[in-house]
């Protein structure tokens, strides 16, 4: 045969399809067979379909271990892993085509000769083709040369012929390439061609065009995860409380003893009665001169309280210091010169030690066995040391001990954030039954259960509640009336409600006629005084309907939001000033305070926004008082947004959705919000909303913790009208065009520009960054962005390799882009991770079924009925698997 494309490089194929060839089978795989016309009309198109299958995980195998030598181990096993697969494909669908070849063998003759024409042609001079794709059709040719030497008719002798050429033609290209495709294929089977080498490396980055080695894994159900971060790997010398009995926890605080906070910890546990591990610094119990002689400091005598209180001390080495990098004697002090001043405060000081940041290497380890002491490392951790809400922190470990349902939790005894969440802690674990471990000398044992706190311990949380003041006005009396302040005050207080946990009722609203301007200021001068507002409390207060501004005698500008009552003619009189607001702002008992004003006007004459990249250090124990205004002065507030809201109001519903965590750490900073809404406004409409600080801020953040989204995708998942989707692209590309980084030029309240920038994010782990990448992936679902959710929902994998969220999430990204070979893998690997996962069932029927695999499909919504037959889904099965035929598998 002549190949019309000039020989740039050579490939072989593995023989292992050969006549007689044992077949293999891989799980949940079909061969991929083409939509095709009726085969009396074309016989050759199931055949072209299946050489097309074969060709692409021929290609695949390729790109997947071309570059073995310089992957890493996960990548090199993952990538065997997935090749594995394909082969095994290809020896199927070489099955296949043996199948289909023979029957064509039985077709009238003129369409036999035709089809076989057809496919030849294809082979040999199929423009799309290198030489070296030619060469995965070997099997195939050797296959038609065996069916025309039975043949006996001239037809029959031409094809032969011809047949034999092409082969020919393959050897003569096999001989050019030899090193680099044994390497490749010789792994799976023992047949491989052993052909010679010539421009291999242009072959390889023209299939690296088409393919990319991760996403042909990620297709087959493999993401390798992210290295293991120091601390992630729990090993037999080490205790990560996995190994604990289930609903039982063991309390440890790290980095004391501390001169208050340690007892503090301990009068809280001694109250709920339950025992902790304390892993403390050697330096902070005293320090060891240049003789080896210890001279004890006096937070030593916390520590001899903690083991009269029935405590355990353990060491957390001398100063803190990142032991993974350190050797020798170095190492070896950090360790020992610890120990010993734990053996000088008491020598009933326990063996156990846990490594700083979680940080070892096998040198590490070795002092540990030397010096006769045993790693503890954690699977829960509090993040004490970074989040600085107490109710936060309460809420990811209970979150975490749900889904461990046991283990080891890190705590720090050196923050007073810490001291305030125990108490909210603990009241959950003792109210749902958990049981309590200590160290009795020689292994984790389980005292008696928690009991409640006879009299709550005095303390208070980042926010102990949240109150918000919420106003929407459309029926004006004499102002214009508007159309969307109504429906936008009432999502906003949904969201409050339904998304960040505010208690309903103390969310004050007013509408329409309600909103006079006695009834507004009652609100906060009558409903918040009585409510007996507390120091660590917060106040949102959302306004949407009409401002105005008025020039002072003195030059100076004054807004005003409007109350429904209010005369255009006297707004000095019946309007409300931003004076009035500064002095309630001024005057509340909160922590944190953020007016956020769907109205437009200018003249505030306050003072610039707070906030540097230390805040979430310190933002606890700030003041903060806020504003973020919709536009100023002479600008109308632009209506028309989706869902019957007003543009500003729809761009803050979706930065609070988590467009506006800017930095990625799960939370929102009024900053944060102003940097998303602000630019993202001004893009679209003619507002120039503008954020500041109000007189009496101490530089103090009102923060929202984003709450870790559980939704497993499904049909029944809700997506953004098409109005909405293009408005947020809009929105987007326009915040993205203004921005500089991660900060954005806004206006201040005084109209002028400043600067402002989300702070840096703290480290989180690996199930955090895991579950906010979910998260991003499910906004972008929404929006019908699939290759963003899809690379989301990949990174929160990377993260975590079991999150069965993810899993099914990126499965049904698959489905929606008719993948439904690709998005089974990735419900079967949720059904893997969780196998009661309903909605994972119910998903796997459904690409089962659009593969045409039927029987899978009738035993997965059979599954999925077992799991949830009250399921809102569950009469979609029940239609399904009567459609189908319920008739037990064969």
């Amino acid at each position: 045969m002549k190949f019309s494309k000039p020989l740039i490089i050579g490939a072989a194929i593995v023989a292992a399809a050969a006549a007689g060839a044992a077949f293999y089978k891989t799980r949940g795989t079909q061969p991929a067979v083409a939509a095709v016309a009726p085969e009396a009309v074309n016989p050759h198109a199931p055949i072209e379909a299946e050489l097309q299958s074969i060709l692409a995980s021929y290609r695949k195998i390729i790109v997947l271990l071309a570059e073995e030598k310089s992957m890493s181990e996960p990548d090199r096993k993952a990538a065997a892993q997935v090749g594995q697969v394909l082969f095994h494909e290809n020896v199927e669908r070489y099955g296949k085509v043996r199948q289909l070849l023979a029957k064509l063998q039985e077709a009238p003759a003129s369409q036999r000769d035709a089809a076989y024409d057809i496919l030849l042609t294809y082979i040999e001079s199929a423009s799309d083709l290198y030489d070296a794709d030619r060469l995965a059709f070997r099997e195939v040719l050797v296959e038609m040369q065996r069916l025309a030497a039975l043949n006996q008719t001239l037809p029959g002798i031409k094809l032969h012929k011809r047949v034999s050429e092409d082969l020919a033609a393959l050897e003569d290209i096999e001989r050019q390439y030899d090193k680099e495709l044994q390497g490749i294929f010789a792994r799976f089977d023992q047949r491989a061609i052993v052909p010679k080498r010539e421009r291999w490396d242009a072959y390889v980055e023209h299939l690296k065009k088409l393919f990319s080695r991760e996403q042909i894994m990620k297709d087959y159900g493999v993401i390798v995860p992210y290295p293991v971060k120091p601390g992630g790997d729990e090993t037999a010398a080490e205790d990560f409380g996995r190994s604990l009995p289930p609903k039982t926890v063991l309390l440890t605080f790290d980095d004391g003893p501390h001169a208050t906070y340690t007892d503090e910890v301990a009068a809280i546990l001694k109250q709920y009665g339950v025992p902790a591990v304390f892993f403390q610094v050697g330096k902070n119990l005293g320090q060891v001169d240049a003789k080896g002689k210890e001279a004890l400091s006096k937070n030593a005598a916390a520590s001899r309280r903690l083991l009269e209180g029935g405590h355990v001390l353990a060491n957390h080495s001398y100063s803190h210091a990142l032991l993974s990098k350190e050797k020798g004697d170095q190492l070896f002090g950090e360790i020992a010169q610890a120990d010993q001043l734990l053996k000088a405060v008491d020598t009933r000081r326990s063996p156990l030690f846990r490594f700083p940041y979680g940080a070892r290497n096998a040198e590490g380890l070795a002092v540990l066995n030397k010096l006769g002491l045993r790693s503890v490392m954690w699977n829960i951790d509090s993040l004490d040391w970074a989040d600085p809400v107490p109710t936060s922190i309460a809420s990811r470990v209970l979150d975490l001990v749900e889904k461990e349902k046991r283990g080891i939790i890190l705590f720090h005894d050196i923050h007073e954030r810490t001291v305030k969440t125990l108490p909210l802690v603990l009241d959950k674990l003792v109210a749902d039954g958990y049981s309590f471990a200590t160290w009795d000398g020689s292994e984790f044992t389980i005292t008696k259960a928690g009991k409640p706190a006879p009299d709550k311990v005095a303390v208070s949380t980042g926010y102990a509640d949240s109150y918000a003041v919420v106003i929407g006005i459309n029926e004006y009396q004499k102002w214009p009336k508007l159309q969307y302040a109504v429906q936008d005050a009432k999502a906003i207080r949904d969201t409050l409600v339904n998304r960040f946990g505010f208690d309903s009722s103390r969310v004050f609203t007013l509408s329409n006629g309600e909103a006079t301007r006695n009834n507004i200021l009652a609100l906060f001068h009558e409903k918040l005084a009585n409510a007996k507002l507390k120091k660590d409390d917060r106040i949102f207060v959302f306004f949407a309907g009409h401002g105005a501004t008025r020039q002072l005698s003195s030059g100076r500008s004054l807004g005003y939001i409007v109350p429904v009552d209010s005369d255009p003619q006297q707004v000095s009189v019946d309007a409300i000033p931003m004076s009035e607001l500064q002095n309630i702002a001024e005057s509340v008992n909160s922590k944190h305070l953020l007016f956020v004003m769907d109205a437009c006007y200018s003249g505030l004459g306050l003072t610039r926004a707070g906030g540097t990249s230390a805040f979430l250090r310190d933002n606890a124990r700030r003041i903060g008082r806020q504003m973020l205004t919709a536009g100023g002065a002479d600008q109308m507030v632009a209506d028309g947004g989706p869902n019957g809201h007003s543009v500003f109001t729809w761009t803050l519903l979706q930065a609070l959705g988590g467009k506006a965590d800017l930095n990625s750490d799960g939370m929102i900073t009024a900053t944060e919000l102003a940097a998303y809404v602000a630019p993202a406004v001004a893009s679209v409409s003619q507002q120039t909303p503008a954020f500041g600080s109000l007189p009496g801020s101490e530089g103090g953040e009102f923060v929202f913790q984003l709450p870790a989204e559980a939704e497993f995708l499904s049909e029944g998942s809700a997506q953004l009208s098409p109005e909405a989707i293009a408005l947020n692209s809009k929105l987007d590309t326009g915040r993205r065009q203004q921005a500089d980084g991660n900060s954005v030029v806004v206006k201040n309240l005084q109209g002028e520009e400043q600067k402002l920038a989300a702070p840096k994010p703290v480290d989180a782990s690996s199930r955090q960054l895991a579950q906010r990448a979910n998260d991003r992936g499910l906004q972008l679902y929404k929006e019908k962005q699939y290759a963003q959710a899809e690379a989301a929902f990949t990174e929160a994998l990377k993260h975590r390799p079991d999150f069965g969220l993810a899993a099914n999430n990126l499965g049904f990204v698959y489905f929606k882009q008719s993948k439904y070979a690709e998005a089974a893998r990735w419900f079967e690997n949720t059904i893997k991770i969780d196998a009661s996962r309903a909605i994972a069932y119910l998903n796997l029927g459904d690409a089962q079924q659009r593969q045409g695999d039927l029987e899978r499909s009738r035993k997965a919504y059979a599954s999925f009925l077992e799991l949830a037959p009250n399921h809102s889904s569950a009469g979609y099965a029940r239609e399904q698997l009567a459609k189908l035929g319920t008739g037990k598998p064969q």
